[in-house]
């Protein structure tokens, strides 16, 4: 049987959670981000933004989540020798968590910076011998 758990009971408290996952690419695909040369635009800009709507749609995607009011949302990125680390940290008061959220978050901003950029990732072949998205995962949770 498969059923969305029951929170009624549950108290609405303050929620946070942060996500954190890293995008590999060629050292002259960061580059081009950093440089602002990438074809389609602001690759970093376009994420964030791509991120922060996903996550408010966590409950549409992902079976069985409850539908949260998100009251906070930032997705922040560091460009390191060969890969950009994004963290999605998520707040909302409710009765139930934001892990699940943040989770979307982080990894459609990396998705979102990968195509934005594969063009400048594929190789001969047309595939992406580089390119990955690596580490996904909760590094922090409260409730208070």
């Amino acid at each position: 049987m498969t059923r969305m758990v029951d929170i009624s009971g549950k108290r609405d408290s303050r929620r946070m959670a942060i996500a954190r996952g890293e995008i590999v690419l060629k050292a002259t695909t960061i580059d081009a981000i950093r440089e602002g040369r990438v074809e389609k635009g602001d690759a970093l800009t376009t994420a964030e933004v791509a991120g922060i709507m996903a996550l408010k749609r966590t409950h549409e995607v992902i079976p069985l989540c409850h539908t949260i009011q998100i009251t906070g949302a930032e997705i922040r990125f560091q460009l390191l020798d060969g890969r950009i680390s994004a963290e999605c940290e998520v707040e909302a008061k409710y009765r139930t968590g934001v892990e699940m959220e943040a989770l979307v978050g982080v990894t459609v901003a990396l998705l979102t910076i990968w195509d934005m950029v594969k063009y400048l990732e594929k190789d001969r072949t047309g595939n992406y011998p580089t390119a990955r998205i690596e580490g996904i995962a909760i590094v922090e949770k409260r409730k208070a």
